[in-house]
């Protein structure tokens, strides 16, 4: 095996908090890895973000799947099947929820990526050979894997002893406290300021309850936009309410397949401001007809208006999978947003092929004007300036 990929004996084991850090270490790594990768990689690119110089851009990757194979073996692989075992052995203590069925098959993914890696790296190729950086490359989508994914499992390793939350309120005092907060929320001086979920998938959040210009920090469990909602204490600051309150579990994604550390290559797109100057440096109708076409462009290459949409209708499927009552309704807003550029990218189309009909140019009198003026030669003296007119000095 490679040193990398040996157990740990129990004596040298870290505790799980230390098991957590690994996990975050790795991801760190993994983030200057990957920042460093897509810097090279963009000056192997023209200015629309098409690949142009292959050769580099195939070293930036080979440099990347290098330095993401020594980053692994190097602070996780040590430590990954016990950091999973942590994970698997608290996941088996949480209370059912709705999210427990994806964060299982999250560590059973990530085990089969560990496998993975250590079967590649017990049968190394050899060093500096192409079949070492084929090898090297095949191993990039399972470091990714574990890169976005490590949260959940540190979490799980980590959080477990402060998942439990014990009421520091009595019945009739949670009662009166709610009232109070009910009372400013209808009043719209009850400021949230921060929102998470518990391990039991119930949403919790923290709140200013301005009152008589007192401000009391109070926290809730459930959507304040609903019915229903309680509060479940209220804190000094910040610091004794995230001592007192159920950890927060890591937060969704709103794609299940998207990866930070994984992205496809990015699609050539002109910008505005180039169609813009294009514009501007245009004399026939139908050059500036072209730019406004290439903003509505749609497909793979699509312009920036049809990116635009694209923009709302992803925020907008975002807000709405926040699963709130304001969620839903700010999703609402944006949707129709999107379809307000779709209407108007339609116009701009037509208006764009109307105007390339008219097979127009600019007229003559329209002249340029000179940028940059002649300079008088060397030897000549330069004109002596006209006197200045006097003033007259004024009495004090």
């Amino acid at each position: 095996m490679k040193p990398g990929s040996e157990p740990t004996p129990a004596s040298l084991a870290p505790s799980a908090s230390g098991l957590a850090g690994r996990a975050r270490d790795f991801r760190l790594r993994m983030s200057v890895i990957d920042l460093r990768a897509e810097t090279a990689l963009d000056l192997a690119r023209d200015r629309y973000g098409r690949t142009v110089h292959e050769g580099a851009a195939a070293a930036a990757r080979a440099h990347r799947d290098q330095a993401a194979v020594e980053a692994y073996t190097t602070h996780l692989a040590p430590h990954a099947d016990a950091l999973l075992d942590a994970a698997r052995r608290a996941l088996d203590e949480l209370p059912p929820a709705q999210h427990l069925a994806g964060w299982r098959a999250v560590l059973e993914g990530l085990a089969a990526s560990t496998a993975e890696i250590r079967r590649a790296l017990d049968h190394p190729a050899a060093p500096g050979s192409p079949a070492e950086c084929a090898q090297h490359a095949a191993l990039w989508p399972h470091f990714a894997a574990w890169a976005d994914h490590s949260v959940i499992v540190s979490n799980l390793a980590e959080q477990r002893d402060r998942w439990h939350h014990k009421a520091p309120l009595d019945e009739e005092e949670q009662r009166m406290w709610t009232e109070k907060a009910h009372a400013a929320h209808r009043r719209g001086e009850l400021e949230l300021t921060e929102s998470w979920y518990a391990a039991d998938g119930q949403p919790i959040a923290l709140a200013h309850l301005v009152e008589d210009d007192d401000s009391t920090l109070i926290a809730l469990r459930g959507d304040p936009d609903v019915p229903g909602w309680q509060v479940i204490g209220h804190y000094t600051d910040e610091y004794e309410a995230g001592q007192a309150l159920p950890a927060p579990v890591p937060p969704g994604v709103l794609r299940a397949g998207a990866s930070r550390f994984n992205r496809p290559e990015p699609a050539p797109e002109i910008s505005l401001q180039e169609l813009t100057r294009d514009i501007v440096e245009s004399q026939h109708a139908g050059d500036a007809s072209n730019a406004l076409l290439s903003a509505t462009q749609r497909g793979y290459d699509a312009g920036p208006m049809v990116r635009l949409q694209q923009l709302l209708e992803t925020s907008s499927q975002f807000a709405s999978a926040l699963e709130s009552v304001q969620g839903r309704q700010i999703g609402a807003r944006l949707a129709a947003l999107g379809r307000q550029i779709e209407f108007l990218t339609r116009e701009v189309e037509d208006a764009a092929e109307d105007l390339g009909a008219t097979v127009a140019v600019l007229p003559p009198h329209r002249t340029p004007v000179l940028r940059v003026r002649p300079r008088p030669a060397v030897d000549t003296t330069p004109p002596t300036p006209p006197p200045r007119a006097s003033t007259p000095a004024r009495s004090r």
